[in-house]
């Protein structure tokens, strides 16, 4: 057996901090459809999501030093324990991981970073009761406000599932290009 282990928004958009747009709807279905192709040999898992098990949904965008502010570090291992008890038990012959572009918890190669002295942590109870087009109008405006950036570097899920467990191959999946992502992930899984 080999495991494909999934970041919940790749497959649900409605994990989404903000709610979902339509490059998540799209990553959505041009995932699940490849998952669909793959043959008897893999199962899935998808985690739960660490944003959503730590502050809910809907939440304001945050960078990765708020989250670990707001104790990120404790969620994620709990959820890097659920998983290593999966792969204990299960033993596949092949673990890959997907994680996504520029998440604070979730990102491979790129994380979003802010500066969580300057952040408004007053947001997050605000966030839960705007509709859905307040909420995305709003993220724009959070995000240039508290000049968040990506850069280079894992989220903190990611950190911590790459420090257990190197043997894992490492992917991660860019909601900006659904195309080349899913070519990606083709080629890995697919060869």
């Amino acid at each position: 057996m080999n495991l494909l282990i999934v970041a919940p928004c790749l497959l649900s958009p409605f994990y989404v901090y903000r709610g979902p747009k339509e490059k998540e709807y799209r990553t959505a279905r041009e995932l699940r459809k490849l998952i669909g192709e793959l043959g008897e040999e893999w199962q899935v898992l998808a985690y739960p999501c660490p944003e959503f098990e730590l502050i809910g949904w809907p939440r304001p965008p945050m960078g990765r030093e708020s989250f670990e502010r707001l104790g990120m570090r404790e969620r994620v291992q709990v959820i890097a324990d659920f998983i290593g008890r999966v792969l204990t038990e299960e033993k596949p012959e092949r673990v890959v991981f997907i994680g996504v572009k520029g998440s604070p918890t979730c990102g491979v190669f790129h994380t979003t970073s802010n500066d969580p002295d300057s952040f408004d942590y007053g947001l997050i109870p605000a966030f839960f009761y705007m509709d859905k087009e307040k909420r995305l109008e709003e993220s724009r405006k959070i995000i240039e406000r508290f000049s968040f950036e990506v850069k280079e570097g894992p989220g903190l899920l990611f950190e911590e599932l790459m420090e257990r467990f190197p043997e894992a191959e490492f992917l991660e999946f860019d909601k900006d290009d659904v195309e080349e992502s899913v070519k990606r992930l083709r080629k890995t899984l697919k060869p």
